[in-house]
């Protein structure tokens, strides 16, 4: 067969019938001698590696080839592995005495010996532990007993539980004579909680704890969230339990909450709000008869803090005041069910001229400044007198920006929020 016609059948025998592009050449090389060439379109590569290419990708395969020989053999030896322990186990036969199905039998009688006596330890240890721990108990009892008595006998204008004051009774009052420094418990973390409201019960009601404890961050224009936290760690911390969201938004830092309800001002009106938190249902509302809002008789830093709830020994209260009191502070006591006014007091203090106001035993205060660090309570209206006087009593503004100021009768301390920190304040009365 000539040698050009067996090139091309070796062509067409290697690339089969993808070979449909071959070209044939004749010519001479660079000494003269005749050559043939042809060539042969690749039937499945678009184009031909580079030698450094092509280099690269023999070693990758390489690479991989010695991987997977390595995992095979390790696949391989752990097979042989088994497949000697399954015929030591079969046979009975075994290497060295422990490998014997009698020393296995033993070996697993000692384990189980040891299980039981670690199980018998921990149980003794159990005993000890309850046993400790109801002498705890017992001595925590006493040692609560022993305290509740003190406080009976020493300090009982100190008395802070419900079971040492009766609810309405104004037992262990008397004329604010002192304020201690701010305790910073808590800073809010955005720009919402420039100025807020936080408070506890007073008068906790199943299932909130003295311990429980709320805040609303009152920068907005739709105030709806409250945070519940049910032990002070969580509050101290920033964890709220829950995210209560109000069917309506409130408006200022005038909420509080007592006998298990939270009562606020509804946004832009005159209308108290009383929302029960267990249920979280609107239990009641009424209109202020009168009063201002949305900054018609603020407190002198604004914040349409026109309508202002609080809570004292002897039950639930609002400030405000009307266009018939000509911007003077107005009292009335409200029913804490229905929120009906049960009896009302007009003051000669305008609202405007004071920072804030809180009430202690019936008693209404006023502080001076919102700003100045060093400001006073400046006058007390004395609800069962009808009058009112003025007072130096210093009290400190320490992040220069009070929004808020309560006052708890449980704790005996006043609640406030100045500047994003959330503080409180020991008191002190005078004997009455």
């Amino acid at each position: 067969m000539p040698a050009v016609q067996l090139l091309l059948l070796l062509a067409c025998l290697v690339w089969g019938v993808g070979a449909r592009t071959a070209q044939f050449r004749k010519a001479n090389d660079r000494s003269g001698r005749c050559q043939y060439t042809f060539s042969v379109a690749s039937p499945n590569e678009s184009s031909c590696l580079e030698q450094g290419q092509a280099m690269s990708a023999i070693q990758d395969l390489q690479r991989d080839s010695s991987e997977q020989r390595a995992a095979l053999e390790s696949t391989k030896a752990r097979l042989s592995y088994l497949e000697a322990l399954l015929h030591r186990l079969t046979l009975g036969q075994a290497a060295t005495p422990w490998d014997t199905q009698e020393g296995l039998q033993k070996e697993l009688e000692l384990a189980y010996s040891n299980l039981v006596r670690d199980k018998s330890a921990l149980e003794e240890e159990k005993r000890r532990l309850e046993a400790e721990n109801g002498d705890l108990a017992r001595r925590l009892e006493s040692s609560s007993e022993e305290v509740a008595s003190l406080r009976r006998g020493l300090c009982p204008q100190a008395r802070s539980t419900s079971e040492d004051v009766p609810p309405g009774s104004k037992e262990g009052c008397g004329e604010l004579i002192w304020v201690g420094e701010p305790v910073t418990l808590r800073t809010a973390e955005t720009l919402t909680g420039k100025y807020g409201v936080w408070m506890r019960d007073p008068q906790a009601a199943y299932p909130y704890t003295q311990e429980t404890t709320w805040r609303i961050d009152t920068v907005g224009t739709d105030i709806r969230q409250v945070f519940e936290y049910d032990l002070i760690s969580q509050f101290l911390q920033g964890y709220p339990s829950k995210v209560h969201v109000l069917p309506r938004p409130l408006e200022s830092t005038g909420a509080v909450v007592y006998q298990g309800s939270l009562y606020f001002q509804a946004a832009e009106s005159r209308t108290v709000i009383r929302y029960e938190l267990r249920t979280e249902t609107l239990k009641a509302e009424k209109e202020i008869p009168g009063a201002g809002y949305h900054g018609q008789f603020p407190y002198s830093w604004g914040g349409y803090t026109d309508i202002d709830l609080a809570v004292d020994e002897t039950g639930l209260w609002v400030i405000y005041s009307t266009e018939a009191a000509k911007g003077a502070i107005v009292l009335s006591k409200l029913n804490p069910e229905n929120l009906e006014l049960e009896q009302t007091w007009e003051t000669n203090i305008r609202k405007q001229s004071v920072a804030n106001a809180f009430i202690i035993c019936s008693t209404l205060y006023t502080i001076s400044s919102y700003s100045l660090p060093d400001a006073t309570v400046n006058f007390a209206y004395d609800t069962s007198t009808g009058s009112s006087k003025a007072l130096m009593v210093p009290f400190k503004n320490r992040y220069k920006y009070s929004s808020m100021i309560d006052y708890n009768p449980l704790e005996k301390k006043l609640f406030a929020w100045d500047n994003f920190n959330m503080v409180t304040y020991d008191i002190r009365l005078s004997q009455v």
